[in-house]
């Protein structure tokens, strides 16, 4: 069992050492205390990683700016299904599917929760066509090959948030979605990372994505077409996934690209994913490259 009910990576006031602990307010949303200036006093661990965070020291220190719970040389190949609601199925007019659609995010664009910006490449700003997905993001503990459906939560160490950010015209100007979702800064994370221990029944979280103030995309885990466990195992048929691998779950109903009329990131947005059970609001504010 974990000793700790959530954890966060963060640099505190008055240093540049990153540092790994657990809030000191158990109800406190991180993310959206940070956005707002407020104080968020942590418990501070001996380790330098969530996947290996120590025990505490007896310090505190005082949160400067919150990172995305994994680093980048922790997480390698992101891992990503699409098309994992029924309602977004529902939704985009496609059919259900029958195994799991994957495609994959380089490390380099994991990103950290706000006061980082979510860029959108000058590249992509002239499409008009950058969109939101909120999604449960799933943390790897261990190396996982060949593992069962069965055995999968063995391999599983928590959860956080994720916002998968996408350029429309490009992904649907290809049969492959890497392109279009792969740029820089394209995956930000957290601000909170919950151990599996902490999550009694799964179906039961909620994720909500609100733009601009305005909720567009709330529903609970039990629309996943593809629960926990089988993804888990899926993607470790004959390929490893390394501790540190954050794998995306999909993304609920509600994306702005079919949104009539369209809902889109924009320059001086913002968009916010939150998770019950302790991760917390993820903020973005949207910025676009000159």
């Amino acid at each position: 069992m974990a000793s700790y009910a959530r954890l966060i990576r963060f640099v505190p006031k008055g240093s540049t050492t990153t540092l790994i602990g657990e809030p000191v307010d158990a109800n406190l949303d991180v993310g959206v205390a940070s956005y707002e200036g407020k104080p968020i006093e942590v418990n501070v661990f001996s380790g330098s990683s969530v996947l290996s965070p120590g025990e505490k020291t007896g310090k505190t220190e005082t949160v400067d700016r919150i990172l995305s719970p994994i680093a980048m040389s922790e997480t390698g190949t992101i891992r990503c299904i699409g098309l994992n609601y029924l309602s977004h199925a529902e939704e985009v007019h496609m059919a259900v599917p029958t195994v799991p659609t994957v495609f994959m995010k380089p490390a380099q664009a994991l990103a950290d929760p706000f006061p980082a910006p979510t860029i959108i490449p000058k590249s992509f700003v002239k499409d008009n066509a950058a969109d939101y997905e909120s999604e449960l993001v799933l943390v790897i503990g261990k190396d996982a090959k060949n593992v069962s459906e069965e055995d999968a939560l063995e391999y599983l160490a928590g959860y956080t948030a994720c916002n998968d950010v996408s350029s429309r015209e490009a992904q649907f100007a290809t049969t492959q979605w890497s392109y279009s979702k792969s740029f820089d800064g394209a995956c930000p994370i957290g601000p909170a990372f919950v151990p599996k221990e902490a999550v009694k029944d799964l179906k039961e979280v909620t994720i909500e994505g609100i733009l601009n103030g305005q909720t567009v995309q709330k529903s609970k885990m039990d629309d996943l077409i593809f629960g926990v466990p089988k993804i888990i195992s899926f993607l470790s048929q004959g390929s490893t996934l390394p501790k540190g691998t954050i794998i995306i779950t999909g993304t609920p109903a509600g994306v702005g690209w079919g949104a009539n009329p369209r809902r889109l990131l924009k320059d001086g947005g913002e968009f916010r994913v939150s998770i019950s059970h302790g991760v917390g609001t993820l903020i973005n504010k949207i910025v676009e490259e000159k």
